[in-house]
């Protein structure tokens, strides 16, 4: 790896340790030229993989999608940015682990709602509006009823 303060310059691994319940090796990294420490992340890239969208079509799978959804589900709450990569981290450890080169859009809502429910309540009903596509207060007083009584 280069140096990001000196570019140009090779780095060598001072110490690894394994982060986000292993599945992301963090590295501290030294420049053997200026001495400049850093540090970089390694996490698994899932690859190929085509997500089946609700109409039929097909999209390549983006990490952003996932992130994007999940920011604006907890949009103002006292969620931690750690908390929020956990998630993501989390999620699509779930989607690697499916070992298949599709998955629907369905899927990875159900995993994304499962995920909010452990982080946070406003959140959860906040995706699970839009995901289940609720058409009026009855329906989110259902959803709460159902929360509450899990």
């Amino acid at each position: 790896m280069i140096c990001p303060y000196c570019t140009g310059t090779e780095t060598k691994v001072v110490d690894s340790r394994d982060t986000n319940d292993g599945k992301a090796i963090r590295r501290r990294r030294e420049c053997e030229k200026c001495q400049a420490r850093f540090s970089t992340y390694e996490e698994i890239e899932i690859m190929r993989l085509t997500v089946i969208k609700r109409d039929g079509s097909r999209q390549e799978y983006d990490r952003k999608k996932i992130e994007i959804g999940l920011r604006k589900a907890l949009e103002k709450r006292p969620v931690s940015q750690e908390k929020i990569n956990k998630a993501i981290g989390d999620i699509e450890y779930e989607i690697q682990a499916k070992e298949g080169s599709e998955i629907s859009s369905k899927e990875i809502g159900k995993m994304i709602l499962e995920k909010l429910k452990e982080i946070d309540d406003v959140a959860y009903l906040r995706f699970a509006s839009v995901y289940k596509s609720f058409k009026s207060a009855e329906s989110f007083r259902k959803e709460m009823e159902k929360m509450e009584t899990s």
